[in-house]
């Protein structure tokens, strides 16, 4: 068979045209492809898993697929809606297997059906050459080029890749032989429907019908998988939910119980969930609007400090905590909209729960899990604390100066409702509304000095009416009782926050970070003046370690404390140690168990540690 082939090819230019044209992009063209929402790149990391992927360059995290609030790394990476593209020149009716044709008159007849299915592989493709000079890597002393150059001039059936280039030594298959031969026979049907029938010789065509007797079994395989994925098509087009929304979802189941007692005394084994349902939708392909609903009965345990009878911190409380309401009541925790301006522009408009870790780098790529259930346990061990200032409503941005430097800057207002003050961005009352109630303003510069390397400094001016670090939501997500005094609505408070983070990449298994942030915290309702809060930490991931898709990680550092609260309490710091392991069973589900031990709650050595194991199963979708 091997001999015939070539023989054939020596004797017909337009069948030497088939297995050239095959290995061009003609061919790649007729091959059914899978197509969907263009990915949309909003970030280095995803609060959607916008999946794992995530990605994302120019702007920082939109919340992954595994967060749902998209990484994000959004990135992680919610792919769009998918659906199945077909050549609209294919039939629908499946064809039958037919017997060879034995006249030149049948020949002509299976030329005419044939060149209807090789519709996408004619000379009517964009990267058609009309000269062989056109073809960059095809030199006049390559062995086939007399008859390439006929079969461009006389026939017009050749296509070159979008380069220009045409890779004559790439190895074919009998079915990718097959599929080029039917668009050289359409080219040739063309040719006789345009009266021009004298181009074609009768040993061409003699030629051809030999080779129609050959490959007539692999020729009708090829149009039954192309009726198969067309009525496949048509089955999609006409279940599928929107051409424009996909939906992401996230499910988490947590075991968990705290070892310890603080006071009062301690807490009970729990089991814990919450759902995350995002829908993403892409209207010009770059863009993202995202809507997500969800529900959990994560509430965190109970932090009593002696120090401060009834008074709460947040030391410890993990990521299936964070916004949640409890009692499993669906609502609308996450409405925003990314969309370009230009090359090097992207915006974020939140309606309800933006954080400035959705639009600003955290630098912090291993560990950053938007808050889901992919990543570290505590919400403390994700990032730098600074990003918890504030959140809701308003807008932000970041702008890429070159490959180096990105700026981000954005304002947010306070969605929720404190304890005593309405404060919310949506309310027209009296400290309340957009611009007069409870805000946070970032602006950020990210040095990108290696692939690597990275480095970002963070500045946050706010006035807090509820706790300071609460992403809005008026409730504690890090610190101790005394960095988040303001939690029962005792006074307001203006801030100043500074911060820097580090991250570096000592192999693509081993990953560390680092952070520090001071903020400057004046209590002007309640006469108690500037307090100084601190915070830092460092830690290390090992991505796949063991298995792709897993990840080891350990943090140690200092949630946010004041360091001179004054009034005979304490200062002493609150240590924060943490490991996990999110082992990875398939593409869909990772099971963590991790312990998070805290030393000095409360920032008070009289009080005592805390250990917190959990086991928290993870399921995406």
């Amino acid at each position: 068979m091997r001999k015939i082939l070539l023989n054939s090819l020596f004797t017909s230019p337009a069948v030497l045209g088939a297995a050239l044209l095959m290995s061009s992009s003609a061919f790649a063209a007729q091959k059914t492809e899978v197509a969907g929402l263009p990915t949309v790149e909003v970030g280095t990391q995803s609060k959607a898993n916008l999946s794992e992927s995530s990605a994302i360059a120019p702007l920082a995290e939109v919340k992954s697929l595994e967060a749902l609030k998209p990484q994000t790394q959004v990135s992680a990476e919610f792919s769009p809606a998918k659906s199945v593209v077909v050549n609209e020149s294919v039939k629908v009716a499946q064809a039958a297997p037919e017997a060879p044709a034995t006249t030149s008159t049948d020949s002509l007849n299976q030329l005419n059906r044939y060149s209807r299915e090789g519709r996408s592989m004619t000379s009517a493709s964009n990267d058609q050459v009309t000269s062989v000079s056109q073809l960059s890597d095809v030199r006049p002393t390559d062995w086939a080029f007399q008859a390439l150059q006929s079969l461009v001039e006389r026939y017009g059936c050749i296509a070159g890749y979008p380069d220009r280039t045409f890779r004559g030594n790439r190895a074919t298959t009998r079915f990718e032989f097959a599929a080029g031969l039917n668009a050289c026979l359409n080219r040739i049907n063309e040719l006789i429907a345009a009266s021009t029938a004298d181009l074609v010789k009768k040993e061409d065509l003699a030629t051809l019908q030999k080779l129609q007797e050959q490959f007539a079994a692999e020729l009708a395989t090829l149009r039954g998988r192309v009726d198969a994925l067309e009525a496949r098509t048509t089955t999609l087009e006409k279940q599928q939910f929107s051409t424009t929304t996909k939906l992401a979802g996230e499910a988490i189941f947590a075991i968990t119980d705290e070892f310890g007692v603080r006071g009062t005394g301690g807490n009970n084994t729990v089991f814990q969930n919450r759902i995350r349902l995002a829908l993403n939708t892409s209207f010009t392909g770059k863009d993202l609007l995202v809507t997500r609903i969800a529900a959990g009965n994560a509430n965190g345990f109970t932090l009593a400090n002696p120090a401060l009878p009834g008074g709460t911190g947040a030391e410890g409380i993990q990521t299936f905590n964070f916004g949640n309401t409890g009692g499993n009541q669906a609502f609308i925790d996450w409405v925003a909209y990314y969309f370009p301006v230009g090359e090097n522009l992207r915006f974020y408009v939140p309606a309800v729960s933006g954080l400035h870790y959705d639009y600003a780098p955290t630098i912090s790529p291993a560990l950053d899990a938007a808050d889901g259930g992919t990543g570290p346990l505590s919400v403390f061990a994700q990032r730098n604390p600074i990003y918890l200032i504030g959140g809701g409503s308003g807008i932000g941005a970041t702008f890429n100066l070159n490959n180096t430097f990105q700026i981000s800057a954005g304002y947010l207002a306070d969605n929720s409702n404190g304890s005593q003050v309405t404060f919310g961005a949506n309310n027209p009352a009296s400290r309340a509304g957009l611009f007069n109630g409870s805000y946070s303003a970032l602006a950020q510069l990210t040095f990108n000095a290696s692939d690597a390397l990275q480095v970002g400094l963070t500045y946050v001016n706010a006035y807090r009416q509820g706790a300071i670090f609460d992403g809005g939501s008026a409730l504690a997500s890090s610190g101790t009782f005394l960095a988040n005094r303001n939690v029962l609505g005792s006074g307001a408070s203006q801030v100043n926050a500074y911060g820097a983070s580090v991250a570096f990449k000592l192999s693509p298994g081993i990953v560390l970070n680092a952070f520090g942030s001071y903020i400057n915290a004046n209590f002007v309702d309640d006469g108690q003046g500037e307090k100084d809060i601190w915070t830092y930490g460092a830690g290390v991931a090992f991505p796949d370690f063991g298995k792709k898709g897993n990840l080891l990680g350990f943090v140690a550092g200092v949630e946010p404390y004041v360091g001179n609260p004054g009034g005979g309490l304490r200062n002493d710091i609150p240590l924060h140690f943490e490991g996990f392991y999110k082992y990875q069973l398939n593409d869909n589900i990772s099971i963590t168990p991790g312990v998070i031990w805290i030393v000095n709650p409360g920032q008070n050595e009289a009080n005592d540690d805390v250990v917190i194991g959990t086991i928290r199963t993870t399921f995406t979708f």
